[in-house]
């Protein structure tokens, strides 16, 4: 019994190191980790062996099953890594379930014959082992399986409680911990840094305090509406690329000429994980407060409330509506939204199907229903957070057109380089984003009360290849905050201002959003230049 469960544990267990190598980025050899990552890796091994030959009572089959699994988050590591510039962390166990319900936002950069394939030979091999190796079960030999079990079992857990305190402190930067300690030490290391991790209270959310300004402002008839934008991968890859024609945002061009205040983000995301950023921003809790929630804040949010910049809104008697054409369970923001003080949320379902371009809902049909909330007028000011689609990858699932690459790559040879056929199709809908941004202005500006717009993107697209090609941009986002108010200008003292009789109708809002961009993001902000004084 000992020798047909050692040699499985053995030599399953070397394979594991092997696959370890498989990572990218690769770890440290084992010889470099330390004895607490090392005690991790097989008391791990140990455990999981000895719970899955408990259940299956076939140790061959145990060892298969238990790499078959390593090799699936080895995988996703590296497409993780490939595509999103970090690898794959506790966190993530989540996203497998999430990626049998929304399929097309992962397995597309799994490639879908890989997964196919490798479902296909999972099933084999369930199929050949069960008939091949036999149970270990047998009615003379029940007790010895059990006891022999049990004490790998066993050791695999006294192994875990003396290595896992003992790991070196990490550092939240997945990549570097990864290097560290390996796949096994890395993963409970996080796990163990997301239970510890506290909670941020309502008093570190700059909108604790603000909302008390804001409610001195409530039945003032002054108040703009307010429109702010996350725009789904929205960079000016102009500077990054020179091939890209120089008008494509050219709406964006004129609006930073003439916004309030302007600059970049330095958002915590690469090519997804876009709540982060958007955490950051209602919140204006930096994502390093967070401490290990802060790679899906919304989990926590989802069951902990805390002010926000919608509440703050709401404070001063706006009506707040969020708008995503996405279901709103994704990221649990049906529950999310609700309790960050957002009135209404519109998800997928508040649009018909012809409002698609490409993939998903069209930003264009993003700024018509925020057209039809401002004509809405119930004698409130509106707040409207929007959420876009359209720019959402994966971009590859999309062919490029001929016919676009005018206003886009005007000098790019068709058929098109591997490295720009994905980039044409973002740049494509990227112009589309620009076009939601007039329409928008238009709207503010038709409107009877005055607007106040802000515009920012999430985190750059996932563009791997022409990265690769072109060199990877600083992976910062532009941000913007326009006002219908031409000329009306901004205090510069507005962010220090202690009073709410100080602040100005249309700075209440301006006084939020510097909240979250000056702050939460830690923004490069450039103020708008203060107009010239007459000589008397």
């Amino acid at each position: 019994m000992i020798s047909a469960l050692m040699w499985p544990l053995l030599i399953g267990l070397l394979i594991s190191g092997v696959f370890e190598a498989l990572l990218n980025p690769r770890p440290r050899p084992f010889w470099q980790r330390g004895w607490a990552a090392n005690g991790v890796h097989l008391g791990t091994w140990l455990l999981l062996s000895g719970v899955l030959v408990l259940l299956l009572q076939r140790p061959w089959f145990a060892a298969m099953v238990l790499l078959s699994l390593q090799l699936v988050v080895v995988q996703s590591s590296n497409t993780k890594s490939h595509t999103l510039n970090e690898p794959f962390i506790c966190h993530d166990f989540e996203y497998f379930w999430d990626a049998i319900l929304h399929p097309r936002l992962y397995v597309p950069f799994f490639g879908i014959g890989l997964a196919i394939a490798a479902s296909s030979a999972a099933t084999v091999a369930i199929g050949a082992f069960f008939y091949w190796e036999t149970s270990l079960v047998t009615s003379e030999g029940a007790s010895l399986f059990l006891i022999s079990t049990f004490e790998i079992i066993a050791m695999g857990v006294v192994l875990l409680s003396f290595s896992i305190p003992k790991l070196p402190t990490i550092t939240l930067q997945p990549i570097q911990d990864l290097q560290r300690l390996g796949l096994f030490a890395s993963l409970w290391a996080y796990g163990i840094a997301l239970v510890r991790s506290p909670i941020p209270t309502p008093e570190q959310s700059p909108f604790h305090e603000l909302t008390e300004i804001a409610k001195a402002h409530q039945g003032d008839e002054t108040l703009p509406n307010v429109v702010l934008v996350q725009s789904e991968s929205f960079f000016d890859p102009r500077p990054w690329c020179k091939d890209i024609d120089t008008n494509l945002l050219h709406h964006y061009d004129n609006t930073r000429t003439n916004a309030i205040l302007q600059g970049t983000l330095n958002v915590p995301a690469w090519g997804a994980n876009t709540v982060r950023t958007e955490c950051a921003v209602l919140t204006g809790i930096a994502p390093a407060q967070w401490g290990a929630r802060q790679f899906n804040p919304y989990r926590t949010l989802s069951r902990h409330p805390l002010p926000s910049l919608a509440s703050a809104f709401k404070a001063a008697g706006y009506r707040t509506v969020c708008v995503h054409p996405y279901l709103a369970s994704f990221y649990f923001r049906h529950k999310v939204m609700p309790q960050l003080g957002f009135d209404h949320f519109i998800d997928i379902n508040g649009f018909e199907s012809s409002d698609k371009t490409g993939q998903y809902i069209s930003d264009l049909a993003v700024a018509r229903k925020i057209g039809r909330l401002l004509e809405d007028d119930d004698n409130r000011p509106l707040f409207v957070f929007a959420i876009t689609m359209e720019n959402h990858g994966p971009l590859h699932l999309e062919a490029p057109s001929q016919s676009r690459l005018a206003a886009t790559l005007p000098n790019a040879a068709w058929p098109l380089a591997d490295h720009l056929c994905d980039l044409a199709v973002y740049l494509h809908h990227l112009g589309e984003s620009d076009k939601m941004l007039a329409s928008v202005k238009e709207t503010l500006d038709i409107a009877d009360r005055p607007g106040l717009l802000g515009w920012y993107g999430d985190h750059v697209p996932i563009l791997p290849a022409a990265y690769a090609h072109f060199t990877p941009p600083d992976g910062r986002t532009p941000y913007m905050i326009w006002s219908t108010q031409a000329g009306a200008g901004v205090s510069e003292h507005s962010a220090e201002a202690s009073a709410a009789h100080e602040l100005a109708a249309n700075e209440l809002g301006v006084q939020l959003f510097k909240q979250v961009f000056g702050h939460a993001l830690n923004s490069d902000m450039i103020k708008a230049e203060p107009e010239p004084q007459e000589q008397e």
